[in-house]
This record gives C-alpha cells, sequence and structure tokens, in this order.
C-alpha cells in the first residue's frame, strides 16, 4: 500500500490547495494531510483563519475524495510517527525546497527519501498564484477569479469573515470577501439595541466601493431566565437597500451574567470563570458552553443568512399583482 503526504496552512482551501489533495488521492492508496497548527500560523505575515475552522473545511473535503488521516503541524517537517511511513510527498513548484529539505532529514536519519510529486501552480485570472492571503485580501475568490461578487466584512475577526465566506458562497458561488476594521459606534459589550446598531454601523463603514457589505454584532438580550447571547446582522448593497437579521440566542450561566452586568465583556466574563482565552477568535463562549456541539462560525451563519432571507425571495411573487391573482384563485377555489 502506498502512502502519500500534503501539508499546508489552508486558510482558505481555494483550487490551489485542492489540485495538491487531489494528487494525493491519485498517487497513493493512504493519504494523509498536514495542517499547521495556530501557532505556526500566526508567524505568517498575515491574519490567518483560526484551526478549529481550517480543519473543518479540509476534513470535509478530504471525505468527499474518499478520507484521509489528518494531522495537526508545528514545523516545515512534521511529527516523525507519521511521516516516516510516507512514500510520497506532494508540493507545488513553490514548496519544492521544502520538500528538499524534509528529504535531506530523512537521509541524515537513515530514511529513504520520499518520492517528490510536483503539482504545477494553479493561477489566478490575474496572472499571479492563487494564494489565500490574496483571498483574505479580497483580490479574488477561491478559484482565482477577480471578477466574483465582491462583499465586505465590518471586522478582521477571523470567524466572522469565514462565516460570510460560507453563507455567501451557497448563494452566489465564488465570492470576492474583503475584511475591513469597522468601528460599531457602540461599546464593547453592547446591550439590548446596541447589537443592532453595531450591526448596522459596521455594514456602513465597510461598505466602500463594495457591492454589498455585512456587520456582524453580537450582544446580550435580558430574557425571562436570565441573560441571553443574540447576534445581529445587517446586510447593506451599493443601492443603499438594508436587511436585517438575528441568530438563535443562548443563555449565560448566572455567574458570567452577573459579571456582565457588573460591566465586564462576555469574553472577559468567561475568562475570569472559565480560564479561556481568544474564544471570540475561536469556537466562542457558544463552543465551550455546550461543549462543542455548536460553534461560533455556525452561530455567525444563522445570523447572516437570516439577514439574506429577504434578498433571497422571489420578487415576482411578492408583487401586488400575484397578490392579487392569488386570493382570486383563492376565492375561485372556494367557490367551488
Amino acid at each position: 500500500m502506498t502512502s502519500a503526504a500534503v501539508a499546508g496552512t489552508f486558510d482558505v482551501l481555494h483550487d490551489g490547495h485542492k489540485a495538491l489533495i487531489k494528487r494525493a488521492f491519485e498517487v497513493a492508496d493512504r493519504v494523509a494531510i498536514g495542517i499547521t497548527s495556530d501557532r505556526m500560523a500566526s508567524s505568517k505575515d498575515h491574519a490567518h483563519v483560526p484551526l478549529v475552522i481550517r480543519m473543518r473545511e479540509l476534513r470535509d473535503y478530504a471525505d468527499s475524495l474518499g478520507g484521509a488521516e489528518i494531522f495537526e503541524i508545528d514545523d516545515v517537517y512534521g511529527p516523525d510517527g507519521i511521516m516516516d511511513g510516507m512514500d510520497i510527498l506532494v508540493v507545488s513548484e513553490e514548496t519544492l525546497a521544502n520538500g528538499r529539505k524534509i528529504n535531506e532529514r530523512r537521509i541524515s536519519r537513515g530514511l529513504k527519501p520520499l518520492e517528490l510529486s510536483v503539482v504545477p501552480l494553479v493561477m489566478s485570472d490575474a496572472g499571479g498564484k492563487i494564494s489565500s492571503s490574496s483571498i483574505l485580501r479580497g483580490e479574488y475568490g477561491r478559484s482565482g477569479r477577480s471578477g466574483a461578487k465582491d462583499i465586505a466584512v465590518g471586522s478582521a475577526n477571523m470567524v466572522k469573515v469565514s462565516a460570510v465566506r460560507s453563507v455567501m458562497e451557497r448563494i452566489y458561488g465564488d465570492v470576492r470577501i474583503t475584511a475591513v476594521e469597522a468601528d460599531s459606534g457602540v461599546p464593547p459589550q453592547p446591550f439590548e439595541g446596541q447589537t443592532h446598531q453595531g450591526s448596522v454601523n459596521r455594514a456602513k463603514a465597510a461598505l466602500g466601493s463594495h457591492e454589498m457589505a455585512v456587520g456582524i454584532e453580537a450582544g446580550v438580550f435580558e430574557m425571562l431566565d436570565g441573560l441571553y447571547d443574540i447576534q445581529h446582522c445587517t446586510v447593506i448593497d451599493s443601492d443603499g437597500r438594508m436587511t436585517y437579521g438575528q441568530g438563535p440566542g443562548f443563555r449565560y450561566p448566572d455567574g458570567v451574567a452577573e459579571l456582565v452586568r457588573s460591566g465586564m465583556t462576555v469574553g472577559d466574563s468567561m475568562r475570569r470563570i472559565y480560564g479561556e482565552t481568544d474564544i471570540g477568535k475561536k469556537q466562542g463562549a457558544i463552543g465551550l458552553l455546550s461543549r462543542g456541539l455548536l460553534d461560533r462560525k455556525t452561530l455567525t451563519e444563522q445570523a447572516v443568512i437570516a439577514a439574506m432571507v429577504p434578498r433571497l425571495w422571489d420578487e415576482r411573487r411578492c408583487s401586488p399583482e400575484r397578490r392579487s391573482d392569488a386570493a382570486r384563485n383563492t376565492s375561485l377555489t372556494n367557490r367551488r
């Protein structure tokens, strides 16, 4: 049985990544895919998507090809316990030098060098290779096509950006997503109506010359039995039309709620009680409180979908003429 390995950061799983992974499945019976840890990814000169999001997207794609062993890496060599059993290493023209370094180390350890299977770079329509950093800057979509629908997100939070990308790709296909640092104009911990206003402010601030912009704000709301977290989303387009939506709410533990009511943010309150760090940029409070049953990206997607619902209506069915026709047909049916 032949084994092949391939590795990358996979910040945004694009056509170049897919070409590498497909090659691994073509040349081997068993495929192992290394994905860089958050620590290793943070050494890059651009924002990176949290591992929990990258891992899920990579696993879904690998499963569509037949399934692979996916492991975390902290350096270019990967863990010896896995890499020592590989026969082939799939690399791009750009990472061929890393493959040679890996083989030099293998030889120094008395192991047979890996066969290096080199995949040509996949190019964007702008002429350069497709890269996650360019996609994250909004230059083109996953396919490298710069003519994709141009959408801004009023936040540099990669969880929010990934959630918007996921929803908009399901609606429009390939999209260009640009993260814009946008001021919410509301306190760090929004309460009640401040939440909606924060989402509106973020969307407006991000729009600029883009076709569409999305603002997302999470806030707390007093409900019957405690303090709830609810995300609000505003979508604005270049014509000035705004649509709104919100995600499902969940209740915070009483200890967290009391700290938030006393003036702390949810993030600080969660860290005080649970010792978690950077929950807002990773799985979110919901990931911790639901024991992994739900994560912040999925929760955010629900708010974005809700805000897009009015844009998905068939306007013809909602026109006065259509409503009159429908009412007339219903009346005739009832008479019969």
